[in-house]
């Protein structure tokens, strides 16, 4: 129940009909903002300037739409399309000691040149760059390309695309791609104490699904389930092979 709503509808003696008729909306509409339901940013700003309010004192959890959950969740975002391409770039530039890559192929990264080469060049700087990748002849993989509605063939080919980009990043000593046979429940993108973690969900696509951009604390904190997930991953994974082969002398560009 939005009891904001109801109290400041009550105070203005406006009812239900009133408010649909000055936004042409359907009443129903309006007893639905009241049970709970979020209206679009337009409507919760007319609703607004029509009860001569601001907008946070009727939804406040909609005043800031990637307000933080816990002290350590930084921001939340509906669907990874929507987390900034400036975010992208400034989560691997201010890497200094560690980045790490955890996805099933990671190929909407791995074709952004601009962010191959900020990886690259703070592994040349000394950061240790670790990307896991599906393994093309995981079940698992064949599984997530059927559950996503593009079939595993479709799946494993980004895998192997994604290979070939991340491959050069091999020459730079400290920089190392390995292959997982895991149930990938998140894609993971770390750099030293911050993390994006994409979540994904059966029947979405990732780029559909949400991301959590967390800050490590301490052992306490929300990221450390994040951050353990990762390296048992990184323990299991096994080293690439002839998939990278030709991949491997491929320079990075600027």
């Amino acid at each position: 129940m939005n009891d904001n709503l109801r109290h400041a509808l009550a105070q203005a003696r406006m009812r239900t009909i009133d408010v649909a008729a000055s936004l042409a909306v359907d009443p129903k509409t309006v007893d639905r903002w009241l049970k709970g339901r979020i209206p679009h940013p337009r409507h919760r700003w007319a609703v607004a300037d029509l009860l001569n309010l601001d907008e946070s004192d009727l939804w406040p959890e909609a005043a800031n739409p990637h307000r933080p959950i816990a002290p350590d969740v930084k921001a939340v975002y509906p669907h990874r399309w929507a987390v900034p391409q400036a975010l992208w770039r400034q989560l691997f530039a201010t890497a200094r000691q560690q980045i790490d890559i955890l996805v099933y192929s990671g190929l909407f990264l791995a074709e952004n040149a601009g962010i191959l080469h900020l990886i690259a060049e703070r592994a040349q700087a000394g950061a240790r760059v670790r990307i896991m990748l599906g393994d093309p002849t995981s079940p698992h993989v064949a599984a997530r390309g059927t559950d996503e509605g593009i079939g595993p063939d479709v799946m494993i080919a980004r895998i192997k695309n994604a290979a070939k980009l991340y491959g050069p990043l091999q020459a730079i000593d400290g920089a190392e791609i390995r292959l997982h046979r895991t149930v990938l429940y998140n894609s993971i993108y770390r750099a030293d104490d911050d993390l994006l973690v994409n979540l994904h969900t059966y029947g979405t696509p990732a780029a559909q699904a949400p991301v959590m951009h967390i800050h490590a604390q301490d052992d306490t904190s929300t990221a450390t389930t994040y951050l353990t997930s990762i390296e048992r991953t990184w323990s299991e994974a096994t080293a690439p092979g002839h998939l990278l082969t030709a991949a491997s002398t491929t320079k990075i560009e600027k």
